[in-house]
This record gives structure tokens, C-alpha cells and sequence, in this order.
């Protein structure tokens, strides 16, 4: 079934059989963009394939609180940012950083433990600069630079507004050269 998000939202308030195969749609239709929208975040493809899992259950348990007034996509970031951040909080409170180097070794450590890692030196170094961003810049920073998204929308996907958006873009990617910079 291609994807026809009128025919969609549509098919979620029929019977069970049709809102069945529109959420198998939705996921189907979804599934990538957010994998890697989480992924950027966590780094890890394990963390990133619960947390999307995550994502579609909090979904599917609360399609009916969907009133689309915003399109689904944008529905199901929110979802997929909330759920990233409240995964990144439980981390951070689990585990104690002695200082920003651990912090770092840890971040090269889980990406070359990662079977799914096949980036190079650079692209290890641009993921621990990122890395060292706080959560909402890295978040604004992956969402323009490796989505390629908009100012606008990524404006209501955080309910922030567009330049607070650009001035955090600005400073992450400021830290993130004077982190290549500092690499000797």
C-alpha cells in the first residue's frame, strides 16, 4: 500500500483490520527517517532500535489522542525526540563522567564496539564533537545538518522559535570546529 497520509488517518478511525495496516504503513513510511534521527542522538544501533520501538508504541498506544493539527511526521518526532531525551536522562543519571575526556573515550569506545559503525577517523572525531554538545544543540545540530530539515520545521517540532534555532545551529557548530581545532 503506497503511502496516502489522508487515506491514512482515514483508515485509523475504521475497524481494527484498517488501522492495523494504516499504523504497519506508518511505521513502514517512518521507520528510517526517525532510526536515524535517534541515531545521531544515542549513537548506538541497539539503544536507537528500542528507542524507535519505543517511539511506535507510545504511538500506537496514544493514536487516539492524534487530533492533527499538526501533520504525523510531526507528531511522531515529538514522540522520537522525547522518547531520545528521556533515554539520554536515564543515561546521564546512571552513569557518572569523572570529566569530558572519559566522556569522550566513551563516545569513540561505543562507536568502534558498534557493528554498524563504518565510518571513518573523521567521521568518529565529527560524532565525539558532537557528542559534547548539550542535548537540545546536538538535537538542532542533526536535525539540520544530517536531515537537511528547515528551520521551520524543526521550529515545531522543539516549539522553539526559528532564531533560537539558528543561534543554537550557529554556537553547536562553532564548539564542533574549535573541537576539530583542538585535535592534535
Amino acid at each position: 500500500m503506497a503511502y496516502d497520509e489522508k487515506r491514512i488517518l482515514e483508515m485509523l478511525h475504521e475497524d481494527d483490520i484498517s488501522r492495523r495496516r494504516a499504523f504497519e504503513a506508518i511505521v513502514r513510511n517512518f521507520s528510517e527517517q526517525l532510526y536515524w534521527q535517534i541515531r545521531h542522538m544515542v549513537l548506538s544501533h541497539d539503544d536507537a532500535n528500542d528507542i524507535l520501538q519505543n517511539t511506535f508504541i507510545k504511538a500506537w498506544v496514544n493514536l487516539d489522542s492524534f487530533m492533527g493539527y499538526s501533520r504525523l511526521s510531526t507528531w511522531l518526532y515529538r514522540i522520537a525526540i522525547n522518547e531520545t531525551l528521556t533515554f539520554l536522562n536515564k543515561q546521564k543519571n546512571t552513569v557518572s563522567i569523572d570529566s569530558a575526556d572519559d566522556d569522550e573515550l566513551s563516545v569513540a569506545q561505543r562507536l568502534e564496539s558498534d557493528p554498524y559503525f563504518d565510518g571513518d577517523l573523521t567521521e568518529r572525531q565529527l560524532q565525539e564533537a558532537i557528542a559534547t554538545l548539550p542535548d537540545k544543540q546536538r538535537m538542532v545540530f542533526n536535525m539540520k545538518y544530517f536531515n537537511e530539515m528547515k528551520y521551520e520545521e524543526i521550529s515545531e517540532l522543539l516549539n522553539t522559535s526559528v532564531g533560537a534555532l539558528k543561534a543554537s545551529f550557529h554556537i553547536a557548530v562553532k564548539k564542533i570546529e574549535e573541537y576539530f581545532n583542538n585535535i592534535d
